[in-house]
């Protein structure tokens, strides 16, 4: 074993690492992103200049097909239908189902409050009219965030919702995608990617709506893009590279906390998995077979790159690793321990958890029913995943009586002026007169 572990592992071991490490072992994989930001602010331009002609120029350049209609058609929708095949169908009803279900129970009841006699308070939720999705098309065509986001779209009560989606050197888009979007209701998608698909979300074009939100995972070129364009448009949330880290002590089994790894590695060279445990023969045994399975992968290319940015840290007690889980406030977070429920009410960052040996991530990904758009880098400190409610925006009422206005008048008037706002108190003096 110590010799497979010398000869193929890919990971690096760090044993007890002292507290004032941490920032510098748990950094993300970076790249240098200036030069990047300006090819991307020059596509971005192009197309708020020259819309729909901009978009096939870059279709042409980056996608290799030149295309005559950006629309997906009818006849393209009804191709895709018959390329699918029956299980694939079944598994993505199932994975359906549960999506639904879990989201539509996030729905809130209005509440009304009487803050004070004669006045009432409530807030509503209200759909965002139009959103727009983008889904990677390229050697993952992510059909399963259709799901993830059309669904939640759906329920919420969004008015118009636009798809992106980059096609094929033969100018199609992946059948799963497309099946998967008519199944729940989408129509409008359309066949453009990358920065361009950013750009005429956000800006409208001759063909492709504008939208008041982007959601949706990307390459470093499409998170650029989504970063960019904030000031015209709201995103779901700032994104990087994909992530993953399990806490494990000598119940979990090293097979499944292997393949685990390994199934968040292979998203892409710049994705990072990071083991936890406070025994070292635990690290040991996962790692072997870490290195059993990745030989085995299809992407295992990509894979074997990504646990270069990849560690295994054993720490001295499972409230240190809490600490530094925390510290790291990772997308997704397994916790492959003895009293996983318990050890659960110890997670602060995070953005979806995953308890117990057969609570993989990939349940969370594709069938369980929560959302596999994720806060990466860092963010779970301050961002949630995609819900029901990114959605929606919250409109606050209030409705004041007579009543209601002799009761808080008084004090509206003495903080208005206190402020300097004579308006303000006037507002309200006017009323209490009368």
């Amino acid at each position: 074993m110590l010799e497979i572990l010398t000869k193929y592992e890919f990971m690096k071991t760090i044993k007890y690492p002292l507290r004032s490490t941490w920032f510098e072992l748990l950094k993300r994989p970076t790249f240098d992103s200036s030069s990047l930001e300006s090819v991307v602010k020059s596509i971005l331009l192009d197309v708020k200049q020259n819309g729909d002609s901009a978009i096939k120029k870059y279709t042409k350049e980056f996608d290799k097909v030149e295309l005559t209609n950006l629309l997906v058609s009818e006849v393209e929708f009804s191709e895709a239908e018959k390329n699918v095949s029956y299980d694939l169908k079944n598994a993505i009803q199932l994975a359906k189902f549960n999506i639904e279900k879990f989201h539509t129970v996030q729905k809130e009841e209005i509440k009304v409050v009487e803050t004070t006699d004669g006045v009432l308070c409530w807030r509503k939720s209200v759909a965002i009219e139009k959103v727009g999705l983008y889904i990677p098309g390229g050697s993952a065509p992510l059909f399963s965030t259709v799901l993830m986001l059309g669904i939640p779209a759906k329920v919420a009560g969004c008015a118009e919702i636009v798809l992106c989606s980059p096609p094929d050197a033969n100018g199609k888009i992946n059948p799963a995608i497309l099946y998967t979007a008519q199944l729940i209701g989408i129509n409008k998608v359309f066949k453009v990617g990358g920065v361009q698909a950013i750009a005429g979300m956000t800006y409208g074009t001759e063909t492709i709506p504008g939208v008041f939100k982007i959601f949706g995972p990307g390459n470093q070129f499409v998170t650029c893009a989504k970063q960019l364009v904030q000031n015209n448009v709201a995103i779901d949330m700032p994104a990087g590279p994909s992530e993953l880290a399990i806490v494990a002590d000598e119940t979990c089994v090293p097979v499944f906390v292997g393949a685990d790894l390994l199934s968040q590695a292979e998203h892409g060279v710049d994705s990072q998995v990071i083991l936890v445990s406070t025994d070292e023969q635990v690290i040991k045994n996962v790692i072997t077979e870490l290195n059993l399975q990745v030989e085995k992968l299809p992407r295992k290319a990509i894979a074997k790159k990504a646990l270069e940015n990849s560690k295994a840290i054993l720490v001295k007690d499972i409230d240190e690793a809490f600490e530094l889980l925390n510290e790291y406030a990772p997308e997704h977070l397994i916790i492959a321990c003895r009293d996983d429920e318990v050890l659960a009410t110890k997670v602060i960052n995070a953005g979806s958890v995953f308890l117990g040996n057969y609570s993989c991530e990939s349940a969370g990904d594709y069938a369980s029913g929560t959302n596999h758009t994720l806060p990466t880098n860092g963010n779970a400190k301050a961002y949630s995943g995609v819900s029901l409610e990114s959605f929606v925006k919250k409109i606050t009422f209030q409705k004041i009586s007579e009543k209601g206005i002799n009761y808080i008048g008084k004090a509206i008037e003495i903080m208005a002026e206190a402020e300097g706002l004579g308006a303000h108190k006037n507002a309200v003096g006017l009323r209490l007169k009368k």
